[in-house]
């Protein structure tokens, strides 16, 4: 076993993150402000993280990628994770279901999706099917030859930006012992597509100026062009490219709580009360102590996950203990630095409060918690039967 980084791996760990210090964190404190980030903003982010061969560093070389594997991906969105991510959004990083696309849809949405030409946005969730995903009644009906499409999706990310959305449609339903069963298809839809419209979601207080969609459909007709991957394989395609989803909010989780460290030991070395620094206090200190020992197992964790997938190895329960793991983590470290900052660390002069904020959806998005718990136990217990 080792656990030390290549000259490689430390030349993208430091790269990406002076392009945090340097490109982002100039900029959150106004996007934080006005819940907005500026078309050009966005634009030079981009074209600075293409320049930079950054762009897409998730796809393989063949693609126009850069060809990085899990475990230096991962690397790269640990670092990521220490910006806003309404800005770091830019950093794109297409999702990698798109290598699904066959064909023209190759030219007209992967290829594009690479280069910086079009961004994507993934729709999955609706009011009624969060966790429960086959609970969605967004649904596709043959008519004609083509599928027509109605209904809703809410919560989704990215959509503000996207030229294209990928997205999870009900398109049958089979009978079985355990009850009515959902087939899914996945479908990639235009922005301006007849039918189709995005519309302004909530105002959520993680995460300002990352905005989040309503998407709605109305007969909205789509021929059999637009669907990745197979009528009805749906889950198939979600289970190939999408479980490693996980493992970027736990890339991003620690991150953000080593940022978030770093303030709490500055604090605590400064801040003098009954004539000391605080850190001089078990009560503080101990708490630090805490605090290091669980990011540094998050961080094992998370790159575990993605060493076991790029040696092609399962990692589904190994992924789904990272992020249960890391995003509650997370949480901890926030709450714990607050606590540290004291009533400064809910004013906005310092971005503790912001911290705080950004990290309650950690533990819900990309499957809640629970929905993790669950995955891990299935994976102990299926082999035993129970």
């Amino acid at each position: 076993m080792h656990f030390g980084l290549s000259e490689e791996q430390e030349m993208i760990v430091s790269t990406v993150r002076s392009f945090v210090e340097k490109e982002i964190y100039p900029h959150e404190a106004e996007v934080e402000r006005t819940g907005i980030v500026p078309h050009e903003l966005g634009l030079r982010i981009k074209q600075k993280c293409i320049d930079l061969g950054f762009y897409a560093c998730n796809f393989p070389e063949e693609v126009g990628g850069a060809g990085l594997s899990h475990m230096d991906f991962t690397l790269v969105e640990r670092e990521l994770g220490r910006g806003s991510m309404a800005l770091t959004h830019f950093f794109g990083r297409p999702q990698n279901i798109l290598m699904a696309c066959e064909g023209e849809q190759r030219e007209k949405y992967l290829l594009p999706a690479v280069r910086g030409d079009r961004m994507d946005a993934l729709a999955m969730t609706e009011p009624d099917a969060g966790s429960d995903v086959r609970g969605m009644k967004c649904q596709a009906v043959r008519s004609g030859g083509d599928w027509v499409v109605n209904g809703s999706k809410h919560f989704i990310s990215g959509a503000e930006h996207a030229d294209f959305f990928i997205v999870f449609i009900a398109t049958g339903v089979d009978e079985t012992p355990k009850g009515p069963k959902k087939r899914i298809t996945c479908f990639l839809v235009d922005r301006g597509h007849p039918g189709f419209e995005v519309r302004d979601g909530y105002n959520s207080v993680s995460h300002k100026g990352y905005k989040n969609c309503i998407l709605t459909f109305d007969d909205c007709r789509l021929p059999d062009a637009q669907v990745l991957g197979q009528v009805d394989g749906g889950f198939e395609v979600m289970n190939e490219w999408l479980y490693a989803t996980r493992l970027t909010v736990a890339a991003f989780c620690v991150g953000r709580a080593r940022r978030c460290f770093d303030y709490a030991v500055e604090y605590a070395a400064e801040r003098k009360q009954f004539g000391q620094a605080i850190a001089k206090f078990q009560g503080v200190s101990f708490q630090v102590a805490d605090m290091i020992t669980e990011i540094d197992a998050a961080d094992w964790l998370t790159l575990a996950g993605a060493w076991r997938l790029d040696q092609g190895l399962p990692a589904n329960r190994e992924i789904a203990s990272a992020k249960l793991h890391a995003s509650e983590m997370l949480a901890r470290v926030t709450d714990t630095t607050l606590q540290i900052f004291g009533g400064m660390g809910l004013m906005d002069d310092f971005p503790i409060e912001r911290f705080w904020r950004d990290a309650r959806v950690e533990r819900i998005w990309d499957g809640t918690s629970e929905i993790q718990r669950h995955i891990i136990s299935r994976e102990l217990f299926r082999p035993l039967g129970a």
